[in-house]
Protein backbone atom coordinates (compact mmCIF):
# COMPACT_ATOMS: atom_id res chain seq x y z
CA UNK A 1 0.00 0.00 0.00
CA UNK A 2 3.02 2.63 0.76
CA UNK A 3 4.53 1.49 -2.60
CA UNK A 4 0.83 2.12 -4.06
CA UNK A 5 0.46 5.56 -2.34
CA UNK A 6 4.45 6.48 -3.21
CA UNK A 7 3.54 5.66 -6.97
CA UNK A 8 0.21 8.02 -7.04
CA UNK A 9 1.87 10.57 -5.39
CA UNK A 10 4.79 10.77 -7.45
CA UNK A 11 1.90 10.21 -10.78
CA UNK A 12 0.12 13.40 -9.21
CA UNK A 13 3.26 15.63 -8.61
CA UNK A 14 4.33 14.59 -12.35
CA UNK A 15 0.72 15.80 -13.63
CA UNK A 16 1.19 18.90 -11.69
CA UNK A 17 4.68 19.61 -13.22
CA UNK A 18 3.26 18.74 -16.70
CA UNK A 19 -0.01 20.78 -16.10
CA UNK A 20 2.18 23.86 -14.80
CA UNK A 21 4.25 23.39 -18.09
CA UNK A 22 1.25 23.66 -20.71
CA UNK A 23 -0.30 26.54 -18.45
CA UNK A 24 3.41 28.53 -18.32
CA UNK A 25 3.76 27.97 -22.14
CA UNK A 26 0.55 28.85 -23.51
CA UNK A 27 0.34 31.93 -21.23
CA UNK A 28 4.03 32.84 -22.51
CA UNK A 29 2.66 32.23 -26.65
CA UNK A 30 -0.75 34.32 -25.43
CA UNK A 31 1.23 37.12 -24.36
CA UNK A 32 3.25 37.34 -27.97
CA UNK A 33 -0.06 37.82 -30.10
CA UNK A 34 -0.53 41.38 -29.47
CA UNK A 35 3.20 41.93 -30.10
CA UNK A 36 2.67 39.75 -33.55
CA UNK A 37 -0.36 41.88 -34.80
CA UNK A 38 1.37 45.40 -34.25
CA UNK A 39 4.36 44.42 -36.10
CA UNK A 40 2.20 42.63 -39.07
CA UNK A 41 0.23 46.32 -39.05
CA UNK A 42 3.74 47.75 -39.35
CA UNK A 43 4.80 45.66 -42.15
CA UNK A 44 7.75 44.74 -40.43
CA UNK A 45 7.89 40.76 -41.90
CA UNK A 46 11.59 39.89 -40.26
CA UNK A 47 10.43 41.12 -36.70
CA UNK A 48 6.86 38.91 -37.43
CA UNK A 49 8.63 36.07 -38.14
CA UNK A 50 10.94 35.54 -35.45
CA UNK A 51 7.86 36.72 -33.31
CA UNK A 52 6.43 33.42 -34.84
CA UNK A 53 9.42 31.26 -34.27
CA UNK A 54 9.47 32.21 -30.52
CA UNK A 55 5.55 30.98 -30.71
CA UNK A 56 6.41 27.82 -32.04
CA UNK A 57 9.07 27.13 -29.60
CA UNK A 58 6.00 27.76 -26.53
CA UNK A 59 3.48 25.85 -28.01
CA UNK A 60 5.13 22.87 -28.81
CA UNK A 61 6.31 22.86 -25.49
CA UNK A 62 2.96 22.89 -24.48
CA UNK A 63 2.32 20.28 -26.63
CA UNK A 64 5.32 17.82 -26.23
CA UNK A 65 3.87 18.31 -21.93
CA UNK A 66 0.04 17.46 -22.92
CA UNK A 67 1.09 14.48 -24.55
CA UNK A 68 3.47 12.66 -21.93
CA UNK A 69 2.35 9.70 -21.72
CA UNK A 70 0.94 9.68 -18.17
CA UNK A 71 -0.37 12.84 -18.81
CA UNK A 72 -2.36 10.73 -21.64
CA UNK A 73 -3.26 7.70 -19.17
CA UNK A 74 -4.77 10.65 -16.71
CA UNK A 75 -7.16 11.09 -19.57
CA UNK A 76 -9.02 7.86 -18.37
CA UNK A 77 -9.88 8.87 -14.92
CA UNK A 78 -12.84 9.98 -13.40
CA UNK A 79 -13.34 13.72 -13.22
CA UNK A 80 -9.88 14.42 -13.69
CA UNK A 81 -10.21 12.50 -17.26
CA UNK A 82 -12.45 15.34 -19.14
CA UNK A 83 -10.06 17.86 -17.97
CA UNK A 84 -7.06 16.39 -18.98
CA UNK A 85 -8.38 15.52 -22.53
CA UNK A 86 -9.62 19.27 -22.81
CA UNK A 87 -5.78 20.46 -21.60
CA UNK A 88 -4.53 18.16 -24.74
CA UNK A 89 -7.29 19.56 -27.00
CA UNK A 90 -5.99 22.79 -26.56
CA UNK A 91 -2.11 22.48 -26.32
CA UNK A 92 -2.71 20.29 -29.65
CA UNK A 93 -5.14 23.46 -30.85
CA UNK A 94 -2.28 26.10 -30.16
CA UNK A 95 0.63 24.22 -31.44
CA UNK A 96 -1.63 23.68 -34.39
CA UNK A 97 -2.98 27.30 -35.13
CA UNK A 98 0.84 28.34 -34.93
CA UNK A 99 2.74 25.38 -37.27
CA UNK A 100 0.11 25.16 -39.86
CA UNK A 101 -1.77 28.28 -40.05
CA UNK A 102 0.49 31.60 -38.37
CA UNK A 103 4.13 29.74 -39.55
CA UNK A 104 2.54 29.43 -43.37
CA UNK A 105 1.03 32.66 -43.59
CA UNK A 106 3.95 35.18 -42.16
CA UNK A 107 5.84 32.97 -44.87
CA UNK A 108 3.61 34.02 -47.28
CA UNK A 109 3.09 37.49 -46.03
CA UNK A 110 7.02 37.94 -46.33
CA UNK A 111 6.64 37.55 -50.57
CA UNK A 112 3.39 40.00 -50.91
CA UNK A 113 3.81 43.99 -50.61
CA UNK A 114 0.78 46.35 -50.52
CA UNK A 115 2.58 48.49 -53.39
CA UNK A 116 2.72 46.34 -55.70
CA UNK A 117 -0.67 44.95 -55.47
CA UNK A 118 -2.16 48.35 -56.53
CA UNK A 119 -3.12 49.95 -59.49
CA UNK A 120 -0.08 51.67 -61.46
CA UNK A 121 0.76 53.21 -64.88
CA UNK A 122 2.49 50.07 -65.36
CA UNK A 123 -0.10 47.60 -63.61
CA UNK A 124 0.52 45.79 -60.89
CA UNK A 125 2.31 42.41 -60.12
CA UNK A 126 -0.99 39.52 -58.49
CA UNK A 127 1.57 36.42 -59.53
CA UNK A 128 2.78 37.03 -55.64
CA UNK A 129 -0.91 36.99 -54.46
CA UNK A 130 -1.50 33.81 -56.89
CA UNK A 131 0.82 31.92 -55.71
CA UNK A 132 -0.21 32.60 -51.70
CA UNK A 133 -3.28 31.57 -52.36
CA UNK A 134 -3.27 28.35 -51.34
CA UNK A 135 -0.74 28.85 -48.46
CA UNK A 136 -3.45 31.41 -46.88
CA UNK A 137 -6.43 28.84 -47.64
CA UNK A 138 -4.57 26.00 -46.20
CA UNK A 139 -3.88 27.99 -43.09
CA UNK A 140 -7.48 28.80 -43.09
CA UNK A 141 -8.35 25.56 -43.07
CA UNK A 142 -5.97 24.39 -40.64
CA UNK A 143 -7.43 27.00 -37.95
CA UNK A 144 -11.32 26.11 -38.48
CA UNK A 145 -10.35 22.49 -37.53
CA UNK A 146 -8.67 23.30 -34.52
CA UNK A 147 -11.59 25.83 -33.94
CA UNK A 148 -14.02 22.90 -34.82
CA UNK A 149 -12.30 20.41 -32.47
CA UNK A 150 -12.33 22.96 -29.32
CA UNK A 151 -15.75 23.31 -30.23
CA UNK A 152 -16.43 19.37 -29.87
CA UNK A 153 -15.46 19.53 -26.46
CA UNK A 154 -18.27 18.96 -23.58
CA UNK A 155 -17.73 21.90 -21.30
CA UNK A 156 -20.15 20.98 -18.86
CA UNK A 157 -17.66 17.85 -17.55
CA UNK A 158 -14.79 20.62 -16.75
CA UNK A 159 -13.63 22.65 -13.74
CA UNK A 160 -13.73 26.20 -14.10
CA UNK A 161 -10.07 26.64 -14.57
CA UNK A 162 -10.38 24.65 -17.57
CA UNK A 163 -13.76 25.60 -18.77
CA UNK A 164 -12.90 29.50 -19.02
CA UNK A 165 -9.51 29.09 -20.84
CA UNK A 166 -10.92 26.76 -23.29
CA UNK A 167 -13.77 29.53 -23.94
CA UNK A 168 -11.34 32.35 -24.41
CA UNK A 169 -9.18 30.83 -26.92
CA UNK A 170 -12.24 29.43 -29.01
CA UNK A 171 -13.49 32.53 -29.53
CA UNK A 172 -9.94 33.78 -30.46
CA UNK A 173 -9.91 30.73 -33.11
CA UNK A 174 -13.78 31.94 -33.83
CA UNK A 175 -12.23 35.59 -34.75
CA UNK A 176 -9.23 34.04 -36.51
CA UNK A 177 -11.38 31.63 -38.77
CA UNK A 178 -13.56 34.28 -40.12
CA UNK A 179 -10.44 36.70 -40.66
CA UNK A 180 -8.36 33.71 -42.73
CA UNK A 181 -11.54 32.45 -44.51
CA UNK A 182 -12.04 36.29 -45.99
CA UNK A 183 -8.28 36.13 -47.04
CA UNK A 184 -8.13 33.04 -48.68
CA UNK A 185 -11.46 34.10 -50.79
CA UNK A 186 -9.85 37.26 -51.09
CA UNK A 187 -6.54 35.71 -52.04
CA UNK A 188 -8.18 33.17 -54.52
CA UNK A 189 -10.99 36.37 -56.21
CA UNK A 190 -8.72 38.92 -56.66
CA UNK A 191 -6.19 38.04 -58.98
CA UNK A 192 -8.47 37.25 -61.75
CA UNK A 193 -10.89 40.08 -60.99
CA UNK A 194 -8.00 42.47 -61.01
CA UNK A 195 -7.74 41.40 -64.87
CA UNK A 196 -4.40 38.87 -63.76
CA UNK A 197 -5.89 36.12 -65.90
CA UNK A 198 -7.46 38.31 -68.78
CA UNK A 199 -9.11 41.63 -69.00
CA UNK A 200 -11.96 42.54 -67.14
CA UNK A 201 -15.00 45.53 -67.33
CA UNK A 202 -16.73 46.38 -64.52
CA UNK A 203 -19.49 49.34 -64.98
CA UNK A 204 -18.64 51.80 -62.27
CA UNK A 205 -21.36 53.23 -61.02
CA UNK A 206 -21.21 56.66 -58.58
CA UNK A 207 -24.24 56.83 -56.26
CA UNK A 208 -25.55 60.65 -55.65
CA UNK A 209 -26.16 60.50 -51.47
CA UNK A 210 -27.84 64.01 -51.97
CA UNK A 211 -30.86 61.98 -53.74
CA UNK A 212 -32.07 59.02 -51.60
CA UNK A 213 -31.66 55.10 -52.96
CA UNK A 214 -31.92 52.41 -51.05
CA UNK A 215 -28.72 51.38 -51.46
CA UNK A 216 -27.05 54.53 -51.08
CA UNK A 217 -27.97 57.23 -54.19
CA UNK A 218 -29.66 57.83 -57.19
CA UNK A 219 -26.98 56.35 -59.79
CA UNK A 220 -25.40 59.69 -61.47
CA UNK A 221 -22.02 59.13 -63.37
CA UNK A 222 -21.53 55.94 -64.94
CA UNK A 223 -18.34 54.51 -66.65
CA UNK A 224 -16.38 51.57 -67.66
CA UNK A 225 -13.45 50.73 -65.05
CA UNK A 226 -11.35 48.27 -66.78
CA UNK A 227 -8.80 46.40 -65.25
CA UNK A 228 -6.17 44.80 -67.25
CA UNK A 229 -3.06 42.78 -64.79
CA UNK A 230 -3.69 45.27 -62.63
CA UNK A 231 -3.89 48.33 -64.74
CA UNK A 232 -6.84 50.02 -64.17
CA UNK A 233 -8.35 53.10 -66.81
CA UNK A 234 -11.70 54.53 -67.28
CA UNK A 235 -13.17 54.26 -70.37
CA UNK A 236 -16.64 55.44 -71.81
CA UNK A 237 -18.41 57.98 -69.05
CA UNK A 238 -22.08 59.20 -68.93
CA UNK A 239 -24.71 59.67 -66.59
CA UNK A 240 -27.63 57.45 -65.79
CA UNK A 241 -29.96 59.61 -67.17
CA UNK A 242 -28.61 59.89 -70.46
CA UNK A 243 -29.00 56.18 -71.25
CA UNK A 244 -32.84 57.19 -71.35
CA UNK A 245 -35.98 54.94 -70.44
CA UNK A 246 -35.60 51.09 -71.49
CA UNK A 247 -39.07 50.65 -73.34
CA UNK A 248 -40.18 47.77 -73.17
CA UNK A 249 -38.78 47.54 -69.55
CA UNK A 250 -36.43 44.95 -68.69
CA UNK A 251 -37.60 41.90 -66.37
CA UNK A 252 -38.03 42.58 -62.76
CA UNK A 253 -38.33 39.66 -60.55
CA UNK A 254 -42.22 39.84 -59.69
CA UNK A 255 -41.56 40.49 -55.83
CA UNK A 256 -39.54 42.88 -55.93
CA UNK A 257 -41.75 44.99 -59.04
CA UNK A 258 -44.34 44.36 -56.30
CA UNK A 259 -42.75 46.30 -54.10
CA UNK A 260 -40.38 49.15 -56.00
CA UNK A 261 -42.71 49.15 -59.13
CA UNK A 262 -41.26 48.34 -62.83
CA UNK A 263 -39.22 51.52 -62.85
CA UNK A 264 -36.49 49.35 -61.41
CA UNK A 265 -36.43 47.74 -65.43
CA UNK A 266 -37.05 50.85 -66.78
CA UNK A 267 -34.78 53.99 -65.71
CA UNK A 268 -30.99 53.59 -64.57
CA UNK A 269 -31.67 56.08 -62.00
CA UNK A 270 -33.79 53.69 -60.11
CA UNK A 271 -32.48 50.30 -60.71
CA UNK A 272 -31.35 50.25 -56.86
CA UNK A 273 -34.41 51.26 -55.11
CA UNK A 274 -34.14 47.85 -54.00
CA UNK A 275 -31.85 47.27 -51.57
CA UNK A 276 -30.95 43.61 -52.81
CA UNK A 277 -27.89 45.35 -54.83
CA UNK A 278 -27.11 42.27 -57.12
CA UNK A 279 -30.75 42.79 -58.40
CA UNK A 280 -29.78 46.34 -58.97
CA UNK A 281 -26.47 45.60 -60.43
CA UNK A 282 -27.32 42.59 -62.48
CA UNK A 283 -30.32 45.13 -63.98
CA UNK A 284 -27.95 47.91 -64.46
CA UNK A 285 -25.52 45.68 -66.71
CA UNK A 286 -28.38 44.74 -68.76
CA UNK A 287 -29.20 48.01 -69.30
CA UNK A 288 -25.85 48.99 -70.18
CA UNK A 289 -25.30 46.08 -72.52
CA UNK A 290 -28.63 46.79 -74.55
CA UNK A 291 -27.92 50.66 -74.72
CA UNK A 292 -24.12 49.96 -75.85
CA UNK A 293 -23.87 46.46 -77.05
CA UNK A 294 -20.69 46.46 -74.50
CA UNK A 295 -20.36 42.77 -72.66
CA UNK A 296 -19.81 43.68 -68.96
CA UNK A 297 -18.03 41.73 -66.08
CA UNK A 298 -19.51 42.69 -63.39
CA UNK A 299 -20.68 46.25 -61.23
CA UNK A 300 -18.83 48.37 -58.87
CA UNK A 301 -20.70 50.86 -56.76
CA UNK A 302 -19.12 54.15 -54.45
CA UNK A 303 -20.30 56.73 -53.38
CA UNK A 304 -18.77 60.74 -52.72
CA UNK A 305 -17.63 59.36 -49.59
CA UNK A 306 -15.55 57.24 -50.96
CA UNK A 307 -13.84 59.34 -53.50
CA UNK A 308 -13.18 61.56 -50.30
CA UNK A 309 -11.51 58.50 -48.66
CA UNK A 310 -9.39 58.05 -51.68
CA UNK A 311 -8.70 61.53 -51.94
CA UNK A 312 -6.92 61.67 -48.53
CA UNK A 313 -4.38 59.51 -49.88
CA UNK A 314 -3.82 60.25 -53.00
CA UNK A 315 -4.15 64.31 -52.09
CA UNK A 316 -5.52 66.62 -54.59
CA UNK A 317 -6.77 66.30 -57.69
CA UNK A 318 -6.93 69.04 -60.11
CA UNK A 319 -9.78 69.69 -62.77
CA UNK A 320 -8.50 70.47 -66.01
CA UNK A 321 -10.79 68.97 -69.01
CA UNK A 322 -13.00 70.82 -71.24
CA UNK A 323 -15.42 71.52 -68.24
CA UNK A 324 -12.74 73.44 -66.43
CA UNK A 325 -14.01 76.69 -67.90
CA UNK A 326 -17.52 76.19 -66.58
CA UNK A 327 -15.87 75.35 -63.32
CA UNK A 328 -14.25 78.73 -62.84
CA UNK A 329 -16.84 80.67 -63.87
CA UNK A 330 -19.50 78.99 -61.47
CA UNK A 331 -16.82 79.39 -58.41
CA UNK A 332 -16.25 75.68 -57.85
CA UNK A 333 -13.03 74.73 -56.96
CA UNK A 334 -10.23 73.06 -59.46
CA UNK A 335 -8.55 71.10 -56.87
CA UNK A 336 -10.99 68.79 -55.02
CA UNK A 337 -9.42 67.34 -51.66
CA UNK A 338 -10.41 64.60 -49.14
CA UNK A 339 -12.07 67.31 -47.38
CA UNK A 340 -13.79 69.39 -50.01
CA UNK A 341 -15.20 66.47 -52.45
CA UNK A 342 -18.05 65.85 -50.70
CA UNK A 343 -20.06 69.12 -49.87
CA UNK A 344 -18.60 70.28 -53.63
CA UNK A 345 -20.65 67.34 -55.43
CA UNK A 346 -23.38 67.02 -53.24
CA UNK A 347 -24.69 70.67 -52.13
CA UNK A 348 -22.52 73.39 -54.55
CA UNK A 349 -22.65 72.28 -57.61
CA UNK A 350 -26.32 72.59 -57.40
CA UNK A 351 -25.98 75.61 -56.02
CA UNK A 352 -23.39 77.07 -58.77
CA UNK A 353 -23.93 75.55 -62.49
CA UNK A 354 -28.11 75.42 -62.93
CA UNK A 355 -27.80 72.69 -65.81
CA UNK A 356 -28.03 69.52 -65.10
CA UNK A 357 -25.44 68.81 -68.24
CA UNK A 358 -23.21 70.71 -66.84
CA UNK A 359 -23.19 69.24 -63.51
CA UNK A 360 -22.82 65.57 -64.83
CA UNK A 361 -19.99 66.79 -66.60
CA UNK A 362 -18.60 67.92 -63.57
CA UNK A 363 -19.09 64.80 -61.60
CA UNK A 364 -17.79 62.78 -65.08
CA UNK A 365 -14.72 65.25 -64.67
CA UNK A 366 -14.13 64.50 -61.18
CA UNK A 367 -13.94 60.95 -61.39
CA UNK A 368 -11.95 60.71 -63.89
CA UNK A 369 -9.01 62.95 -62.64
CA UNK A 370 -9.76 60.73 -59.12
CA UNK A 371 -9.07 57.09 -60.81
CA UNK A 372 -5.83 58.62 -63.13
CA UNK A 373 -4.55 59.71 -59.89
CA UNK A 374 -5.17 55.74 -58.96
CA UNK A 375 -4.77 54.58 -62.17
CA UNK A 376 -0.89 56.32 -61.96
CA UNK A 377 -0.03 54.93 -58.61
CA UNK A 378 -0.80 58.05 -56.75
CA UNK A 379 -1.29 57.82 -52.69
CA UNK A 380 0.12 55.67 -50.18
CA UNK A 381 -0.74 51.81 -50.21
CA UNK A 382 -2.06 51.49 -46.68
CA UNK A 383 -4.08 54.57 -46.44
CA UNK A 384 -5.52 53.07 -50.01
CA UNK A 385 -6.58 49.87 -48.29
CA UNK A 386 -7.79 51.67 -45.08
CA UNK A 387 -9.63 53.88 -46.89
CA UNK A 388 -11.56 51.46 -49.21
CA UNK A 389 -11.62 49.19 -46.46
CA UNK A 390 -13.54 51.80 -44.39
CA UNK A 391 -16.18 52.35 -47.66
CA UNK A 392 -16.82 48.94 -47.56
CA UNK A 393 -17.49 48.81 -43.89
CA UNK A 394 -20.24 51.36 -44.11
CA UNK A 395 -21.90 49.97 -46.81
CA UNK A 396 -20.40 52.46 -49.53
CA UNK A 397 -18.79 49.93 -51.93
CA UNK A 398 -20.52 47.18 -53.31
CA UNK A 399 -19.50 44.38 -55.89
CA UNK A 400 -21.04 41.86 -58.13
CA UNK A 401 -19.78 39.99 -60.66
CA UNK A 402 -21.33 38.26 -63.82
CA UNK A 403 -19.26 34.99 -63.05
CA UNK A 404 -21.31 32.83 -60.92
CA UNK A 405 -18.31 31.19 -59.08
CA UNK A 406 -17.32 34.73 -58.19
CA UNK A 407 -20.31 35.96 -57.09
CA UNK A 408 -21.17 32.96 -55.11
CA UNK A 409 -17.90 33.79 -52.81
CA UNK A 410 -18.97 37.65 -52.67
CA UNK A 411 -22.17 36.77 -51.38
CA UNK A 412 -20.84 35.65 -48.64
CA UNK A 413 -20.05 38.98 -47.47
CA UNK A 414 -21.51 42.47 -46.80
CA UNK A 415 -19.68 44.26 -50.22
CA UNK A 416 -22.28 42.36 -52.53
CA UNK A 417 -25.27 44.33 -51.04
CA UNK A 418 -27.47 41.23 -50.50
CA UNK A 419 -30.95 41.31 -48.70
CA UNK A 420 -30.58 37.74 -48.19
CA UNK A 421 -28.20 34.69 -48.46
CA UNK A 422 -25.25 34.17 -46.60
CA UNK A 423 -23.65 37.71 -45.79
CA UNK A 424 -27.11 38.25 -44.25
CA UNK A 425 -26.96 37.18 -40.63
CA UNK A 426 -30.65 35.59 -39.02
CA UNK A 427 -31.57 38.49 -36.85
CA UNK A 428 -30.60 41.23 -39.50
CA UNK A 429 -33.15 44.11 -39.76
CA UNK A 430 -32.41 47.16 -42.47
CA UNK A 431 -33.76 50.07 -42.94
CA UNK A 432 -33.40 51.87 -46.42
CA UNK A 433 -34.38 55.43 -47.41
CA UNK A 434 -36.10 56.25 -51.27
CA UNK A 435 -36.48 59.53 -51.93
CA UNK A 436 -39.43 60.81 -53.09
CA UNK A 437 -39.29 64.59 -53.45
CA UNK A 438 -37.47 63.95 -57.01
CA UNK A 439 -34.46 65.94 -56.03
CA UNK A 440 -31.75 66.13 -53.97
CA UNK A 441 -32.81 67.48 -50.36
CA UNK A 442 -31.20 64.30 -48.73
CA UNK A 443 -28.12 66.35 -48.57
CA UNK A 444 -30.07 68.17 -45.79
CA UNK A 445 -31.66 65.13 -43.98
CA UNK A 446 -30.01 64.07 -40.80
CA UNK A 447 -31.17 60.71 -39.40
CA UNK A 448 -30.50 58.07 -36.80
CA UNK A 449 -31.91 54.96 -36.30
CA UNK A 450 -32.50 52.26 -33.67
CA UNK A 451 -34.01 48.82 -32.34
CA UNK A 452 -35.61 48.53 -29.58
CA UNK A 453 -35.97 44.86 -28.20
CA UNK A 454 -39.04 44.29 -26.58
CA UNK A 455 -40.22 41.36 -24.53
CA UNK A 456 -40.57 38.02 -25.70
CA UNK A 457 -44.40 37.24 -26.60
CA UNK A 458 -45.72 33.40 -26.63
CA UNK A 459 -41.09 32.48 -26.91
CA UNK A 460 -41.16 34.74 -30.36
CA UNK A 461 -38.80 38.10 -30.19
CA UNK A 462 -39.89 41.16 -30.47
CA UNK A 463 -38.31 44.37 -31.39
CA UNK A 464 -39.37 47.86 -32.68
CA UNK A 465 -37.11 49.63 -35.18
CA UNK A 466 -37.18 53.52 -34.54
CA UNK A 467 -36.30 55.93 -37.15
CA UNK A 468 -36.17 59.80 -36.25
CA UNK A 469 -35.71 62.15 -39.49
CA UNK A 470 -35.01 66.06 -39.56
CA UNK A 471 -35.09 68.34 -42.29
CA UNK A 472 -32.26 70.78 -41.05
CA UNK A 473 -32.75 73.16 -44.28
CA UNK A 474 -33.36 76.39 -43.56
CA UNK A 475 -36.83 77.66 -43.20
CA UNK A 476 -36.55 79.64 -46.38
CA UNK A 477 -35.14 76.88 -48.33
CA UNK A 478 -37.86 76.86 -51.22
CA UNK A 479 -36.51 80.33 -52.33
CA UNK A 480 -32.72 79.96 -51.08
CA UNK A 481 -32.35 76.41 -52.69
CA UNK A 482 -31.54 75.83 -56.30
CA UNK A 483 -34.56 74.41 -58.24
CA UNK A 484 -33.14 71.25 -59.44
CA UNK A 485 -32.40 70.56 -55.47
CA UNK A 486 -35.74 71.40 -54.01
CA UNK A 487 -37.51 70.21 -57.37
CA UNK A 488 -39.75 73.01 -57.80
CA UNK A 489 -43.14 70.98 -57.00
CA UNK A 490 -42.73 68.99 -59.94
CA UNK A 491 -43.73 65.35 -58.29
CA UNK A 492 -46.53 66.93 -55.76
CA UNK A 493 -43.95 68.12 -53.15
CA UNK A 494 -43.99 71.33 -51.53
CA UNK A 495 -40.92 72.82 -52.41
CA UNK A 496 -37.92 73.06 -49.40
CA UNK A 497 -40.01 69.56 -48.30
CA UNK A 498 -38.32 66.33 -48.10
CA UNK A 499 -40.38 63.41 -48.96
CA UNK A 500 -39.12 59.82 -48.48
CA UNK A 501 -40.42 55.98 -48.74
CA UNK A 502 -39.11 54.58 -45.20
CA UNK A 503 -38.58 51.03 -45.93
CA UNK A 504 -37.77 48.84 -42.89
CA UNK A 505 -36.71 44.84 -43.15
CA UNK A 506 -37.05 42.35 -40.77
CA UNK A 507 -35.68 38.98 -40.28
CA UNK A 508 -36.43 35.92 -42.05
CA UNK A 509 -39.93 34.72 -41.18
CA UNK A 510 -41.08 37.40 -39.25
CA UNK A 511 -44.33 39.69 -39.24
CA UNK A 512 -44.11 43.28 -39.74
CA UNK A 513 -46.87 44.18 -37.21
CA UNK A 514 -47.43 47.81 -37.56
CA UNK A 515 -46.26 51.35 -38.19
CA UNK A 516 -46.34 54.57 -35.71
CA UNK A 517 -45.70 58.02 -37.30
CA UNK A 518 -44.97 60.50 -34.06
CA UNK A 519 -46.89 58.19 -31.54
CA UNK A 520 -49.84 57.54 -33.73
CA UNK A 521 -50.64 54.87 -36.45
CA UNK A 522 -49.82 54.95 -39.55
CA UNK A 523 -50.79 53.78 -42.73
CA UNK A 524 -48.14 51.56 -44.35
CA UNK A 525 -47.60 48.98 -47.00
CA UNK A 526 -46.75 45.44 -45.60
CA UNK A 527 -44.71 43.13 -48.31
CA UNK A 528 -42.30 40.39 -48.27
CA UNK A 529 -39.21 39.98 -50.04
CA UNK A 530 -37.30 36.75 -49.89
CA UNK A 531 -38.94 35.20 -47.06
CA UNK A 532 -38.47 39.04 -44.91
CA UNK A 533 -40.89 41.05 -44.20
CA UNK A 534 -41.04 44.49 -45.25
CA UNK A 535 -43.04 47.70 -44.32
CA UNK A 536 -43.19 51.28 -45.64
CA UNK A 537 -43.98 53.96 -44.46
CA UNK A 538 -44.37 57.77 -47.25
CA UNK A 539 -42.74 60.67 -44.81
CA UNK A 540 -43.16 64.12 -45.53
CA UNK A 541 -40.22 66.80 -43.45
CA UNK A 542 -40.62 70.59 -43.77
CA UNK A 543 -37.36 72.34 -43.35
CA UNK A 544 -36.59 72.43 -39.49
CA UNK A 545 -39.32 69.85 -39.00
CA UNK A 546 -38.65 66.57 -37.13
CA UNK A 547 -40.63 63.54 -37.19
CA UNK A 548 -39.96 59.28 -35.88
CA UNK A 549 -41.22 56.61 -37.45
CA UNK A 550 -41.66 53.32 -35.48
CA UNK A 551 -41.97 50.32 -36.98
CA UNK A 552 -43.01 46.80 -34.95
CA UNK A 553 -41.68 43.15 -35.44
CA UNK A 554 -43.15 40.24 -34.68
CA UNK A 555 -43.18 36.33 -34.56
CA UNK A 556 -39.30 36.79 -34.94
CA UNK A 557 -38.24 33.26 -34.38
CA UNK A 558 -34.37 33.99 -34.08
CA UNK A 559 -33.14 34.19 -30.59
CA UNK A 560 -29.73 35.81 -31.79
CA UNK A 561 -28.60 39.11 -30.96
CA UNK A 562 -29.71 41.42 -33.72
CA UNK A 563 -28.07 43.93 -36.19
CA UNK A 564 -28.95 46.82 -38.07
CA UNK A 565 -27.97 47.87 -41.48
CA UNK A 566 -29.33 50.81 -43.06
CA UNK A 567 -28.70 53.09 -46.39
CA UNK A 568 -25.20 54.70 -45.99
CA UNK A 569 -25.79 59.05 -46.33
CA UNK A 570 -23.87 61.61 -45.93
CA UNK A 571 -23.50 60.78 -42.25
CA UNK A 572 -21.26 58.57 -40.72
CA UNK A 573 -22.72 55.23 -40.63
CA UNK A 574 -21.54 55.05 -36.31
CA UNK A 575 -23.56 58.37 -36.26
CA UNK A 576 -26.89 56.42 -37.89
CA UNK A 577 -27.24 53.28 -36.08
CA UNK A 578 -27.65 54.01 -32.57
CA UNK A 579 -26.77 51.30 -29.62
CA UNK A 580 -29.68 48.78 -29.39
CA UNK A 581 -32.05 49.19 -26.71
CA UNK A 582 -34.09 46.51 -24.56
CA UNK A 583 -37.23 46.81 -22.45
CA UNK A 584 -37.13 45.81 -18.93
CA UNK A 585 -39.59 42.90 -18.84
CA UNK A 586 -41.67 42.24 -15.66
CA UNK A 587 -41.53 38.55 -13.79
CA UNK A 588 -43.68 36.60 -15.61
CA UNK A 589 -43.30 37.87 -19.17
Amino acid sequence: MIVLAAALATGAAWLAIRANTVETELRAATALIPQLKQEILASDEVAAASTVARLRQHTSSAREAADDPIWTLSSGIPLLGPNASAVTEIARSADDVVNLGLAPLVSVYESLHWDSLLPSSSGSNVAPLKAAAPSVSSASYAVRASSERLDSIDQLQLMPQIAAPLREANAELKQAVSTLNSAADAATLAPAMLGGNSTKNYLLIIQNNAEARASGGIPGAVAVLTLDKGKLSLGAQTSAADLGAFVPNLPVEPEQQQIYTSRLGKYMQDVNLTPDFPTAAGTARAMWEKKTGQRLDGVISIDPIVLSYILQSTGPVVINGPELAAVKAAGLPTDLTGDNVVPTLLSDVYAKIKQPKSQDEYFAGVAKEIFSALSSGKGEAKGLIAGITRGTEEGRVLIWSADNSEQAVISKYALSGAVSGPSVSPAQFGVYFNDGTGAKMDYYVKRSVQLIKECPIDGYEKTRVRVTSTNTASPDAATSLPAYVTGEGIYGVTPGTVQTNIVAYGPAQANVESAMLNGKKAPFAPYLHANRPVGIVAQQLAPGETKTVEFAFGKIVQHAEPNLVVTPTIQQVKEVILPTETTSCGEGQ
